[in-house]
C-alpha cells in the first residue's frame, strides 16, 4: 500500500495541499494519521482525482503527467519486442 503526505499529494497531482485537505475534510479519500500527520491511500487519491475535472487536467499539467512523454522509451533495444506487439495487434 503507497500513501503520501499532504504536500507529496499535492505536488503529485499539481494542485494546492488546500484541495488536499479539502478532501481529507469531505472525507473523499482516505487517510490514516502518523504521528499526527495524515499519511493518504495512493489509490483512493487517484480515485478522486480521476473523477474531477479538473485535478485530473491538472496532474497532467503541472504534476506528474507533464513528465510523461519524457519517459517512453525511444530505443529499441528496450522497447517492446516488435514481433510480439505486431501479434497483439492481429489479435486485436
Amino acid at each position: 500500500m503507497i500513501r503520501l503526505s499532504v504536500s507529496e499529494a499535492a505536488k503529485f497531482f499539481g494542485i494546492d495541499a488546500k484541495t488536499i485537505r479539502r478532501a481529507i475534510a469531505a472525507r473523499d479519500i482516505n487517510y490514516v494519521v502518523v504521528r499526527g500527520r495524515y499519511k493518504i491511500d495512493f489509490d483512493s487519491l487517484l480515485k478522486w482525482s480521476q473523477a474531477r475535472p479538473t485535478v485530473k487536467n491538472k496532474l497532467n499539467k503541472d504534476g506528474v503527467g507533464q513528465y510523461v512523454d519524457k519517459w517512453k522509451i525511444s530505443a529499441p533495444l528496450f522497447s517492446p519486442n516488435p514481433k510480439r506487439l505486431k501479434k497483439e495487434e492481429v489479435e486485436e
